[in-house]
């Protein structure tokens, strides 16, 4: 019965959302068995180029470390934000979902470039919190129950954490740096004069992936939704008068 549970559960989730977290746990699991170790997935320019490695491209958005709270935790993270993100503002747009994850991931290995970063999953999974962030305004979070605030300061409260647990945040900030670039090409700069769209979605994408899934989940309503610590618990609507009493 817990089986089936499970599998009806995993089978709700959104392609993209499912496809990811499944290779991220997959790719831990591995490493956890001594499979593969954490030395063959990070990031390394020369092994890649040189020794033609080119799947580390990849695994370096796959492995948040062994099994423990920082795995966990991203996990948690990762999986709520990306589905959210796919069933909301991306809803019935997986090519374009599945563009913002190239666009995330080649932003960040050109940058890793120049910052020395061995795995970029939790920029990525930064990214993506930012980006819904942005796309959510007037949603209250409740941060374990110490901090509310409005969702655009979410990624930020974040980077706060990580410094306080003594982590180096330059992960932190270059997902924040490239969620930014995202939103503002994709969501800003379009709808000022003369702006354009920037980011488009290739054609064969839209071809291969647009309206897969549609009918193979249902979204969850918001409060059921594992792993947000109460967070997104209502949404705060503009006051009409621009805040003005």
């Amino acid at each position: 019965m817990a089986m089936q549970t499970f599998t009806q559960e995993y089978m709700q989730m959104p392609p993209v959302t499912r496809a990811y977290s499944t290779a991220c746990v997959l790719t831990t699991l591995a490493v956890q068995l001594e499979l593969v170790s954490p030395f063959q997935l990070y990031f390394h320019p020369t092994l890649i180029w040189r020794d033609f490695q080119y799947w580390r491209l990849f695994t370096t958005f796959l492995f948040f470390g062994t099994f423990g709270f920082n795995f966990f935790f991203n996990m948690i993270f990762t999986y709520r934000y990306c589905r959210m993100l796919e069933e909301g503002s991306f809803r019935g747009r997986t090519a374009d979902f599945v563009t913002m994850f190239l666009f995330g991931g080649a932003s960040m290995i050109l940058l890793a470039l120049v910052v020395n970063l061995l795995f970029l999953g939790q920029a990525l999974t930064i990214m993506l919190v930012y980006v819904w962030s942005r796309r959510n305004p007037f949603v209250r979070m409740n941060f374990f129950g110490l901090l509310n605030f409005h969702a655009p300061y979410l990624p930020w409260a974040l980077l706060a954490f990580s410094l306080l647990l003594g982590n180096a945040i330059m992960v932190d900030a270059l997902g924040i740096a490239v969620g930014h670039v995202y939103y503002y090409l994709e969501d800003v700069f379009p709808n000022m004069p003369n702006g354009v769209r920037i980011l488009r979605t290739p054609q064969i994408l839209r071809v291969l992936l647009d309206g897969i899934g549609d009918d193979a989940y249902e979204p969850i309503p918001e409060e059921d939704r594992p792993g947000g610590f109460a967070w997104g618990e209502r949404e705060i609507p503009p006051p009409p008068d621009g805040g003005r009493q």
